[in-house]
């Protein structure tokens, strides 16, 4: 790849392209502003020079410039490469303008489209087609590359449509009819892909040597050209006449001629290239014989109706079923894995008790046999080292599978013991997630007041659209490092290896549990400057013990809550009871009761709380005060953060210099805050 050469516009400098050169930013002295001539493929090419999106996105971001000029000629390249230039360009703060100097085809038409204003030249060409590709593998592997194609037009047909105004399904649509669409400027303007045309460069830009290789032009593009006429505006009184056109002089005549044969020759012998590996089969010469004289029969549509005869009667291969295997390095490390956990006891997330069957190469192995038999299996050799020397080795030579094995295996311990583990953190939270370790807002939005009549002219009063709250939570981590020493390999202590991995599941576990009734605890003070519970946002109930009473005045304290504007209550529930493990049990004989335990008479009268709560959670981490919430999902009180949804602890293997073995490091990415008050109440013990 040749050298990019950039500088920045506060820095103005002579820009000199040198040969070959693809990609070059040029700055101007005269204001703030930029030119980048894109010339070449999009990302790493075999044909040529080309521009990757590492490269673009870094020179781009170094340009402090308020205006912004980017010149195209390219026809196209990999996808990826060209939704990353495609987004850098939006995201530039710059004003900038597109201008498709030559051609701007496959995924580089979709780059022209990021400019806020997008020039064409009046000679120049616009391609828009799907993605296309190629890849081996079975049908599984196909059908994936497939969908992974059509995904990739999903991504690119919001791009055109939200540069023409068309909608998505239009411009999709138009990327998987299979057919390379290729526009004049003028085409081009008139579809909405460009703002205006411009007149050609002095010196026209080349086109590749290569364009007949790589897209070849479809026969249905008009090559054909007729000398333009000076229209004269007629009276608006007389109807207007069409002009009559010029006819075209001979050597027009005869120049047309020879370029309409060139086109049907190529047509005609991309078809017979397509049909030429299938003239053995029935049928194919005949269905070759009606492209080539169809001239309206595309290449493409041509391949494709070959491709749907040659599918006529075929079956799927092997019964229609198709079994993928996994690779062979893969499956010796499962097995490893499994016969290590059978040998430890763990059991599966369902109680049941891990087995390696008779058919496991791995079972029985101690974790020194795994070591000798990673590094035979990687062509090492054993003989003649001793133990400690052994393990040393099986740590430490790169392509060894014990570091991995093991890596896998207290993965698998630690994920089980954190799946198993109890919480009930989850049953009374709501399980959120953030993009990264900032402070993230959560946002309630107010509401509207009454509608209000009419005043006395006849006029609609107006109505202040209103403040909203806002709480706010950050992620954090959390996590430790656990050594796994050579003596522990050679001892065979599977008690050190698995069981440390599933204390360090419970531990993750049980710090989210720990995190969670502490800030309860701590009644935090919310960004309004009052506690999460306290008179003024009138969810703090009187000391009382579990009764009839008590939950009834939780009720109605919630019920009672307001919505940020003060216009509305919002009547909610109580779902959840939350409290000290002493008094569990008289909540769930409270909620449970048929008839009000709290009365001494005779009357039976019936409970008028029971099955107020649909969950009673009981713990020993609470002892002075129970709680009620309402649903999570519908207004929730305390929220649980996770960094990009992932709500399991990771496992990283790092082998060690330092210390004699590996050091297995595992963490946990999630914050703890409260985010609104009116979803709960407290009610201190008496």
């Amino acid at each position: 790849m040749p050298q990019v050469m950039a500088a920045y516009a506060s820095r103005p400098v002579a820009a000199v392209a040198r040969a070959g050169e693809v990609f070059l930013i040029r700055p101007r002295a005269a204001a703030r502003s930029a030119e980048i001539f894109i010339y070449g493929d999009i990302g790493e090419s075999w044909y040529g020079e080309s521009v990757t999106a590492a490269q673009f996105v870094r020179e781009l971001a170094a340009l402090d410039v308020d205006q912004l000029t980017v010149r195209l000629n390219s026809f196209g390249g990999s996808v990826p490469d060209g939704l990353a230039i495609y987004n850098a360009i939006r995201r530039h703060p710059a004003q900038v303008t597109v201008c498709i100097d030559g051609v701007a085809a496959s995924i580089a038409s979709l780059i022209a489209m990021a400019g806020d204003t997008v020039e064409m030249a009046d000679n120049a060409l616009l391609m828009v087609h799907a993605p296309w590709g190629s890849t081996t593998g079975n049908s599984t592997a196909l059908r994936d590359y497939a969908d992974l194609l059509d995904t990739w037009a999903q991504a690119m047909a919001v791009s055109y449509a939200s540069k023409t105004g068309k909608s998505t399904d239009d411009c999709l649509a138009l990327l998987c009819d299979g057919v390379d669409h290729w526009y004049s400027a003028s085409e081009a303007q008139a579809f909405g892909f460009i703002d205006q045309t411009m007149a050609a460069l002095p010196a026209p830009i080349a086109a590749a040597a290569d364009w007949q290789q790589r897209f070849p032009p479809p026969h249905s593009l008009n090559l054909t050209a007729s000398r333009p006429q000076a229209a004269t505006a007629a009276p608006a009184t007389e109807p207007a006449t069409p002009s009559t056109p010029v006819a075209p002089t001979a050597a027009e005549a005869a120049a047309i001629r020879a370029d309409t044969l060139r086109q049907e020759q190529l047509r005609r012998r991309a078809i017979q290239t397509n049909f030429a590996h299938f003239q053995s089969q029935e049928g194919v010469a005949g269905l070759q014989a009606r492209c080539e004289a169809d001239p309206e029969c595309s290449p493409q549509a041509a391949a494709q109706q070959l491709l749907a005869h040659l599918a006529q009667g075929a079956a799927p291969v092997a019964g229609g079923r198709v079994q993928t295997v996994a690779d062979e390095t893969d499956q010796w490390r499962a097995a490893a894995s499994e016969s290590l956990l059978a040998r430890a006891g763990l059991r599966s997330a369902d109680g049941r008790p891990i087995r390696a069957d008779g058919a496991n190469p791995c079972r029985g192995l101690s974790l020194l046999d795994l070591a000798r038999a990673s590094l035979q299996r990687a062509g090492h050799r054993v003989e003649g080292l001793d133990k400690m020397a052994l393990v040393a080795a099986a740590f430490t030579q790169s392509s060894s599978d014990f570091p991995v094995l093991l890596e896998n295996t207290l993965h698998k311990a630690l994920q089980n013991s954190y799946a198993t583990a109890g919480d009930t953190w989850s049953r009374f939270c709501r399980r959120g997630t953030v993009s990264d370790f900032r402070e993230h807002k959560r946002y309630r939005l107010g509401s509207l007041g009454n509608l209000a009549p009419l005043t006395e002219l006849g006029e609609f009063a107006s109505q202040a659209i209103p403040d909203g709250e806002r709480s706010r939570i950050a992620a954090d981590t959390k996590g430790y490092l656990v050594s796994l020493s050579r003596q522990m390999v050679i001892n065979d202590d599977l008690e050190a290896f698995v069981g440390l991995a599933a204390m360090m599941g419970r531990s993750a576990r049980r710090t989210l549990e720990t995190d969670v009734y502490a800030l309860l605890q701590s009644n935090p003070v919310l960004d309004d400057g009052q506690p999460l519970f306290s008179a003024a946002h009138g969810n703090l109930a009187s000391a009382a013990a579990p009764s009839v009473a008590a939950f009834e005045a939780a009720r109605v304290l919630m019920a009672q809550q307001m919505d940020v504007s003060k216009h509305d209550y919002l009547d909610l529930r109580p779902a959840i009871w939350l409290g000290p493990i002493g008094l569990g049990g008289e909540a769930r004989v409270i909620n449970g009761a048929e008839y009000d335990p709290d009365s001494a008479n005779k009357l039976q009268r019936p409970n008028k709380v029971r099955g107020l709560f649909a969950d009673l959670v009981d713990t020993p981490r609470l002892t002075s005060a129970w709680y009620a919430f309402a649903d999570p999902n519908e207004a929730p009180v305390l929220e649980v953060a996770f960094l990009d949804g992932n709500d399991t602890p990771y496992l990283e293997l790092e082998n060690g210099f330092s210390i004699d073995g590996a050091r297995y490091k595992v963490r946990l990415d999630y914050g703890v805050a409260a985010i609104d008050y009116r979803g709960a109440t407290m009610t201190p013990t008496a």
